[in-house]
């Protein structure tokens, strides 16, 4: 329970202790003596009857080990009983040995009588005091016990934070005898719902003006009170407020036992909102598995048809002269149906990523190989563009899913195409650098606006500036780059150019395969 913190208490006990020990010391000193020397000087009345009636000492020694027995018993602590054990002896040497009305002792034996009684009474009293507290610790345990239990019955029969709050403020209303008041607190903290509770009463929620809450404690003022915020791991969930005068006036077991059902209500309140964040949490995790489902069941039902008309547009293209308007119009289909098909590929990948089944195969390629195959894929999707090449001299084997690599770079050259016009340059570079083969993609459009940058790779995020002829697109070739890249424990950055107008991305792949 070393999590759950009742903060304000340990202050208010430091403040309270020293201001208050010394009045109720004096109190309880004086009513001791009070009892311990009514207790004595009625057994020195009887003992003084006793020899009157001629009854042996032995009577009377008895009675002043009642007299300690019972001071032991109706004061509290060990230190009256001694005293008592104490003042009996010196009593009865003035009060019943020769010579009478003084302290002074005629026949030595009675030093031993004397010994011999003190001993009797501090072990008496010591004894009783005893099993007074013991008895007292018990009595005390075992209430404090069925309150716990019957808090603890009760919270499993809540099912909101609310109805903890409110059940808070009617159990400890029932224990201090007071007024109590239990302000719920939201996930941000803030103020949620207030109850108050008095003594025998049900606990009823506080509005209207009441609930102009305290900027320290988000509690409403209420005179002299004692603010025990409840919080688990520095996140505070309610804040009980109780009168000061009350906690004045409690004992410390009281005191102790309010902390133990406030940490009780600490853990079912954190218990509550823990399960509450699971089952959201259970909840959008269910949301995300049926969304993505439905994409890849459309995305699967969607790749066939668009592989047909891709194929078939392709077909009459070349079955038709440049000049023949049906090329043109072959032309635009297939270009459609690529965009498309495009999209049902990036979607089944963000699938494919989130669901966590993104599948590395890693072989060593040469590097020259896959741009390869990427630059002839963008040939198919925009003939009249030219895409500019710069490769190193000696081949780069890299450790990589090809496949995966070329879809990144069909992403970034596809992304250049529609952020540039036909006459504005893409140039697609490879290098190397110490341990790592560098991808460079650059255009000369119109760059990414500062607000962009990012943001760049979130999903479904999109440039709020773009040309009017800009192709348009949905947000997902850029975050599906990301997390190919980052499978493959690289990077992948985004920045505009500095020799010039345009934008430039540039990804890294480590050329020693990473495990």
């Amino acid at each position: 329970m070393d999590s759950f913190r009742i903060l304000g208490y340990n202050q208010y006990q430091e403040m309270s202790t020293m201001s208050n020990s010394r009045i109720s010391f004096s109190r309880t000193a004086l009513l001791h003596g009070l009892q311990m020397t009514g207790l004595l000087a009625g057994a020195t009345g009887i003992g003084l009857v006793f020899r009157q009636l001629g009854f042996p000492e032995t009577n009377v020694v008895l009675l002043y080990l009642l007299a300690v027995l019972l001071t032991a018993w109706m004061t509290r602590g060990y230190a009256c009983g001694v005293l008592a054990s104490l003042a009996a002896t010196l009593v009865f040497n003035y009060f019943f040995t020769a010579p009478y009305w003084s302290l002074s002792v005629d026949d030595p034996s009675y030093w031993i009588t004397f010994v011999i009684m003190t001993i009797t009474a501090f072990i008496t009293s010591t004894l009783t005091s005893k099993a007074k507290l013991n008895a007292q610790n018990a009595l005390q345990r075992e209430q404090e016990i069925k309150t716990m239990y019957a808090l603890s019955r009760r919270l499993n029969e809540e099912i909101d934070i609310r109805q903890i709050a409110r059940l808070a403020a009617e159990v400890l209303a029932g224990v201090l005898q007071a007024e109590v008041r239990c302000l719920c607190l939201d996930e941000n903290e803030q103020p949620a719902a207030l109850y108050g509770a008095r003594p025998g009463q049900s606990a009823v929620p506080l509005s209207g003006d009441e609930t102009a809450v305290n900027d320290k404690t988000g509690l409403p003022p209420s005179g002299d009170t004692v603010e025990l915020p409840l919080q688990n791991n520095g996140i505070r969930l309610a804040v009980l407020q109780i009168p000061l005068e009350t906690m004045n006036t409690i004992s410390e077991a009281d005191k102790q036992l309010v902390q133990s059902l406030s940490e009780t209500i600490t853990l079912a309140m954190d218990r509550f909102r823990t399960a509450k964040q699971k089952i959201r949490s259970e909840e959008e995790a269910a949301q995300e598995r049926y969304r993505s489902n439905l994409l890849r069941a459309i995305s699967h039902d969607l790749r066939t048809p668009l592989s047909a008309i891709m194929g078939s547009a392709e077909m009459i293209r070349g079955m038709s002269q440049e000049n023949d308007p049906r090329y043109d119009l072959a032309q635009g289909i297939y270009q459609d149906a690529d965009w498309l098909h495009s999209l049902v590929e990036n979607i089944l990948s963000l699938t494919r990523i989130q669901d966590g089944h993104l599948n590395l195969h890693l072989e060593k390629e040469a590097a020259e190989e896959i741009i390869a195959s990427a630059l002839d894929h963008i040939a198919k999707r925009a003939p009249q563009r030219t895409i500019q090449v710069s490769i190193p001299d000696e081949v780069l084997m890299i450790p990589m899913d090809g496949k995966l690599i070329q879809q990144v770079l069909i992403n970034l050259l596809d992304n250049a195409l529609k952020h540039t016009r036909p006459q504005e340059e893409i140039t697609l570079t490879l290098r190397r650098e110490q341990n790592e083969a560098v991808f460079t993609v650059q255009d000369e459009g119109e760059g990414i606006a500062e607000k962009d940058l990012e943001h760049i790779f979130q999903t479904f995020y999109t440039t709020r500036t773009r040309r009017a002829d800009a192709q348009h697109g949905i947000g997902l070739g850029l975050p599906i780059c990301e997390s190919i890249v980052q499978a493959h424990h690289g990077t992948i950055s985004a920045r505009n150019r500095t020799d010039g107008h345009g934008a430039e991305f540039t990804f890294r792949l480590p050329l020693e395969e990473t495990r």
